[in-house]
Order: structure tokens, then sequence, then C-alpha cells
């Protein structure tokens, strides 16, 4: 997994102030993309021990509410990797982790690569960016079909539980 870029204060992209991890990598080609050069899997720097310390220590500031991971394409990367990623994010910080994907949820949530990856997550903001659907008066995301998904309530009703924001 290549990390393109790390924003340690972000106010874009989930509640709060949010350290902001953008993946390389993507396959999904989407007109209109805001992050083009992302979708280059060998963009960026190797997602090294002393990337996720420096993750860690951004993300133990106070200030920070959690999280986002975002792309290039999340779940396009190493999964089990990204799992282990995610995981340790987890457990030694505590914080909320976003994560945003061009896939719909619903075609994501029977592979069992992808739903280890989601159990370290709280809030899955999915679909792609539709340029016809373009609302920019929607919170933390670009269109009206992207759904910022609560992927706690989600497993518990064992049904889809999206966030009012």
């Amino acid at each position: 997994m290549n990390i393109a870029q790390i924003r340690p204060m972000d106010v874009a992209n989930g509640p709060g102030v949010r350290v902001s991890v953008f993946v390389s990598g993507c396959r999904h080609a989407c007109p209109h993309c805001f992050n083009r050069e992302y979708w280059d899997f060998n963009y960026g720097e190797p997602c090294t021990e002393t990337q996720i310390q420096s993750i860690l220590t951004l993300l133990d500031k106070p200030i920070i509410a959690g999280l986002t991971l975002l792309g290039g394409e999340p779940l396009q990367q190493n999964l089990t990797e990204l799992a282990s990623f995610l995981k340790r994010i987890k457990k030694e910080s505590r914080k909320s982790i976003w994560l945003y994907t061009g896939y719909v949820y619903n075609d994501l949530h029977l592979q069992k690569e992808v739903m280890d990856v989601l159990q370290w997550v709280d809030v899955l903001v999915d679909g792609p960016y539709l340029e016809a659907e373009k609302n920019l008066r929607l919170a933390f995301r670009g269109s009206e079909n992207q759904r910022l998904i609560d992927l706690h309530q989600t497993r518990l009703k064992g049904e889809i539980s999206l966030l009012n924001i």
C-alpha cells in the first residue's frame, strides 16, 4: 500500500478535525475525479512503520477526532495489509475511522477480505462520485448517491443504517 498524502488536520472528510490518509491506486477512473494523480498504484511512498508511527502521533492529539482513509481507492489495496493497518490504528489510537470508497456497500458486504477491513471502520462513505448528482450542500460527500453508513449500527441491525448529518 502506498500513501499519496497525509493531511494532519483535515475538516472536510468527516466530523471534527481529522487525520486524512490518501492511498495510491484506483481502477475506477471516475470522470471528474479530483485525485487523478492518485490512480497510479506506484504514486507516493510505501506505508512504512515510520509512517504508521507518524500517523499514530498525529492521532494522539486531543483535538483530533479520528482518521479518514481515502484515495485512490482504499479497497483496491492489499486488503490483508489494509486490515492490519486499520486494526493497529483503531487499537492504538481508539479514534474513529472513516473510509471512502467508490464501491457500493451492498456489493461488498459478502466478501470476507473486505469485511476483515470494514470491521475496523466506523463510517463507510460509499458509492462513486457522480457529476449528474453533484450536491455541494451534502455533508462529507459530493453526490446524492453517496451514503454515510454507520457500520456499527449496520452490523447490529443487520441492515444498512445511515448517519443523519
